[in-house]
């Protein structure tokens, strides 16, 4: 099991990981290392996404975090983990993840490691109550960025970060 992170080493690693990809959120774009045009099934991306209903979602995250766990036709199935926010979570957020690392392909968990997950195996799993506000469905013509892939050991440190960009629908009175 990994350590515990704190906020202040996981934003330090944040730092120098921002400096490396020329400023993950602000820069994302331009960014070289790590950038795909394509994520991949159960690997870890930031990326930019405007929703196509984006007017009625009473909420919406436009730096989402997410987990791709199954393709659908002109988009994919994912965990967005800014859903389980932090501090508030609890630790919900390393739960999840630690959950899912049972599920990884090798135990090196690096750049070689990915999740192997299905929706079908999410809802066998004992915490499917705690990932389900976490299940998106992203459309590929809604990415706005290219995909930023977070390697399995560094999701740790990813987690504890406040890097999400929530959009919430006003309530009109």
């Amino acid at each position: 099991m990994a350590p515990i992170v704190t906020p202040e080493q996981a934003n330090e690693w944040f730092i120098g990981k921002a400096r490396t990809l020329q400023g993950i959120r602000e820069n994302i774009v331009h960014s070289t290392e790590r950038a795909t045009s394509r994520a991949a099934l159960g690997r870890m991306y930031f990326f930019r996404y405007d929703p196509k209903y984006k007017e009625v979602l009473p909420i919406y995250d436009r730096f989402p975090l997410v987990l791709p766990i199954e393709r659908y036709k002109g988009g994919f199935l994912g965990l967005n983990i800014h859903y389980l926010d932090y501090p508030q979570n609890k630790g919900f957020r390393k739960k999840l993840l630690d959950q899912l690392k049972e599920h990884a392909t090798n135990l090196k968990y690096d750049e070689t490691t990915r999740i192997k997950m299905s929706y079908t195996t999410l809802k066998s799993m004992t915490l499917m109550k705690l990932a389900k506000p976490t299940i998106h469905r992203y459309l590929l013509n809604h990415v706005r960025s290219r995909f930023i892939e977070i390697h399995m050991d560094e999701w740790d440190k990813v987690a504890v970060l406040k890097v999400q960009d929530f959009v919430t629908k006003k309530k009109k009175n």
